[in-house]
């Protein structure tokens, strides 16, 4: 990290979080920061779901929500990135304050509630807007809306031409009784009028599902086998959590979903039984606490294609990104390893 990047940070600390986040969208915005560039070789090079990315090390949703700054972040290192998420119509989320930092555990809670400026102003953004690298757009459903499912659809309707892949986000446990979409019944029909609505469109966009990391086996199960029976591209494991097991910053026991390293485990055996559960029928994108080239290579070895992370960024900066990215290009070289592809699972049964 440079003198001037940990200037900056140490600077952002200093405000409540959520502004400190709307600061870092505008430095980008900005043009003034340096940005490395792509990290990539041979070994790097992944593709998933007909995509080809140039390292597996992806952006979370959740940072640039509203598409402010793609092309800049396609510059920042990353292999690609998913924006959002999106719903029909612009919302303002949850009541402030719902950003925390909690510095002691490297983590954050946000109860932000799909707060975004609604799919019409992100899908102009993303049509003007396109990267170097695969851009992925979080679809989400608006809180007062009688009908999910549908909402899921419409994004997809109005984004597809734009984007390279979509991902149905049930997991968020920020909007009321969302989580419900990720039992059997629901979750089949949802994706059904997806991939309906995915398949009447003039270009094939990739769909992923995003699941929670609060499953339990037998759910996990389930979530499996409606994913393969639907068709769907991939999946995407995991979003936040709402366990708050061994935190010690002052803000432990605020509600929202809980992301970070404290998340690093119990989402990466999420990721492995969920990558048993559907013996490599899906690829999987793994995102929970990786904050390191070794974190990211576990939750390859556990049965992750590609990795996504966000919250590290607040305590590691863009730099972290080309870090993690050369240090995984070094595992995999020391390991044997001619590919990702070559390393995906390979260690599942240790994290099982």
């Amino acid at each position: 990290m440079s003198t001037l990047e940990r200037a900056g940070l140490s600077l952002l600390q200093k405000f409540d979080p959520e502004l400190a986040h709307g600061l870092s969208i505008q430095a980008l915005r900005s043009g003034l920061m340096p940005l490395p560039g792509t990290y990539s070789t041979d070994r790097l090079r992944t593709s998933i779901a007909g995509m080809t990315f140039p390292n597996p090390v992806g952006l979370a949703a959740g940072y640039d929500k509203n598409a402010m700054v793609v092309r800049q972040l396609a510059r920042a290192g990353f292999g690609f990135l998913e924006v959002g998420a999106a719903t029909p119509k612009p919302q303002p989320g949850n009541p402030k304050p719902r950003l925390f930092r909690l510095t002691e555990d490297q983590a954050a809670i946000n109860r932000f509630g799909f707060n975004n400026d609604g799919m019409d102003a992100i899908a102009r953004r993303l049509s003007s807007h396109r990267a170097r690298v695969p851009v992925g757009l979080n679809l989400g459903a608006n809180k007062d809306s009688d009908d999910r499912a549908g909402d899921y659809c419409k994004v997809l309707e109005r984004t597809a031409r734009h984007i390279d892949f979509a991902t149905v986000n049930v997991s968020s446990p920020n909007t009321a009784n969302l989580r419900d979409l990720q039992h059997a019944e629901a979750l089949a029909a949802l994706l059904a009028r997806v991939i309906e609505t995915r398949d009447a469109q003039k270009t094939r966009v990739p769909v992923f599902l995003k699941i929670a990391p609060d499953l339990d086996g037998s759910q996990i199960e389930e979530v499996a086998d409606v994913a393969v029976t639907a068709k769907i591209d991939g999946l995407i494991a995991t979003n936040t959590t709402l366990d708050r097991s061994g935190l010690k910053s002052a803000h432990r026991d605020e509600g929202g979903g809980l992301s970070g390293q404290p998340l690093f485990e119990m989402s990466t055996r999420v990721l492995a039984r969920l990558s048993k559960a559907t013996n490599g029928a899906l690829p999987i994108i793994g995102v929970g606490g990786v904050g390191s080239a070794e974190q990211a290579y576990q939750k390859i070895l556990a049965g992750a294609s590609a990795v996504q992370l966000y919250t590290a960024l607040v305590y590691g900066g863009l730099s972290l990104i080309p870090q993690i990215a050369s240090g995984l290009d070094r595992l995999l070289e020391e390991n044997g390893f001619a590919s990702v592809a070559d390393a995906v699972g390979s260690g599942r049964d240790s994290w099982l």
